[in-house]
């Protein structure tokens, strides 16, 4: 495990960046271990009496980057520069591609919001989907660089005058339809693909907030009430190295804590090695856990299972005519967010979905004056309408950019089926549908496949997901009329 700092991205650290871009392997186990027990002999210098007095330390500007390698093992990916040649870039591939192998667009979590622009060049690493991580680079060292690829998907879709439509947004008192600037505006093809905004759950989503609204009068005091307060750098060290432990994740995933980032998790693929970067301000108390379940216990693991599977090749899963991983994986991972809460309210999925679907009938500031029945806060209802309009140059005009619904008809398609759904093997098989789990016991490669903690027993599992039909005041009878 590699716990970086929040400054991650300061000039000063260019030179350990570029040490772990290089073919130098990383120092052996025994010689770190020797350097931290000289250290640990240098912190303390004998007195005249003979009793070891500490040192005083001269406070460093940021945290070092602690990493813990341990040795391979049966079924766990490991990064490619240990064989000890440098490894080549990935090779990109187009937005709308469906393989879940090399290359691609960042996925981001169910509680993100937007993405510093400048977090992707500036981390100096590949942003990449959550569904194809582990990512382990392919082609032969000293190969011809690849072509540049296009921006992920959601720095692409990042308004170049964010900043400055926003605050004309925000001084004509709401009034005016932000004019949207994009860098490299996307294909035709990508935008209409996310053009319809559906109504399926529409009844479900209201529901749901209407529930946290009679029980918390607003979303605000839910948060209050239920998320705890935001934690300090040191207990999320302590609450990430735990959970990594938890899932026997240490030494694979890099973990950085950020006060830039403007999600609240962001995955990424730097140097050919899957990093999560965690936003400070987002890291409330009772709630960080469910975070790391969502991407590490679902996305992580299902990819890093996914890699051992006959279906790990693109090619492969078309011979095999599998369905889309989504959106059973973002599904699954939204209910991980909030499998173990005591209020495990889906209000940030039924927000997303319902913001979508009225954003296809209405402009940037009918829909901002629109969606005040749920949200209060301005800047809060800026951002779940600019996820709604993205991709958009003019917002006057109605449209909408449907992706974020895929959080809210995942749950409900896997609440709706939880019962005959065998939860461990679809971890076990890594990026694919629930629908496809049956017909691919048979060909699946297990022995060597890991299950997230909270899923083993599978029992305890669907008892959190009635509790979490429950608390929602989700029905039954409703869901299996409108999915039969």
């Amino acid at each position: 495990m590699v716990l970086d700092s929040g400054e991650v991205f300061m000039d000063q650290v260019e030179a350990e960046r570029v040490r772990d871009r290089s073919d130098v392997p990383p120092d052996p186990p025994r010689t770190a271990k020797a350097r931290r027990s000289n250290a640990a002999k240098k912190e303390a210098a004998p007195s005249q009496n003979g009793v070891a007095t500490p040192r005083t330390r001269v406070p460093l500007r940021r945290p070092l980057s602690m990493e813990v390698t341990p040795p391979p093992r049966p079924g766990v990916l490991q990064p490619p520069w240990r064989g000890g040649a440098a490894a080549p870039s990935p090779r990109a591939r187009s937005l709308t591609s469906p393989s879940l192998s090399a290359g691609g667009w960042m996925r981001r979590s169910e509680s993100s919001c937007s993405v510093n622009y400048a977090a992707g060049p500036r981390a100096g690493g590949r942003l990449r989907p959550a569904t194809s991580l582990p990512h382990i680079a392919k082609g032969a060292v000293g190969s011809a660089a690849p072509p540049p690829a296009r921006p992920c998907l959601l720095v692409a879709l990042r308004p170049l005058n964010l900043e400055q439509e926003k605050q004309t947004f925000f001084q004509s008192d709401y009034k005016y339809e932000p004019q949207f600037e994009y860098a490299q505006p996307e294909p035709r093809s990508v935008l209409d693909k996310y053009r319809e905004g559906s109504g399926l759950f529409l009844e479900q989503a209201v529901g749901i907030m209407e529930c946290v609204l009679r029980k918390f009068g607003s979303y605000e005091n839910f948060e209050e009430a239920t998320g705890g307060g935001v934690l300090p750098k040191s207990q999320v060290w302590a609450a990430v190295r735990k959970y990594l432990q938890k899932e026997g994740c240490v030494g694979e995933v890099v973990v950085r804590l950020s006060d830039e980032l403007l999600s609240q998790a962001v995955m990424v693929v730097e140097s050919c090695r899957p990093t999560l970067t965690i936003n400070l301000a987002g890291a409330r108390q009772h709630w960080l856990e469910g975070m790391l379940r969502h991407e590490i216990g679902t996305h992580y693991l299902r990819g890093a299972n996914n890699a051992l599977q006959p279906w790990a090749s693109a090619e492969a899963r078309r011979q095999l005519g599998l369905k889309p991983a989504n959106p059973t994986e973002e599904g699954l991972a939204s209910l991980h967010s909030v499998l173990l809460r005591k209020q495990p309210h889906l209000w940030r999925a039924a927000l997303l979905y319902y913001t979508v679907f009225h954003a296809a009938s209405m402009s940037f500031s009918r829909l901002f004056a629109h969606i005040a029945r749920f949200v209060h806060d301005p800047d809060v209802r800026w951002e779940y309408c600019l996820r709604a309009k993205r991709g958009q140059t003019d917002t006057a005009q109605p449209g909408c950019f449907s992706k974020d619904q895929v959080y809210l008809d995942g749950i409900l398609r896997i609440l709706r089926h939880r019962r005959n759904i065998d939860f461990k093997m679809l971890a076990s098989l890594g990026k694919v549908s629930f629908e496809d789990v049956e017909r691919l016991r048979p060909l699946a490669a297990l022995n060597r496949t890991r299950i997230p903690h909270f899923m083993r027993d599978q029992e305890r599992y669907l008892q959190h997901l009635d509790h979490i039909v429950a608390v929602n005041e989700l029905d039954d009878a409703a869901l299996q009329q409108l999915l039969p």
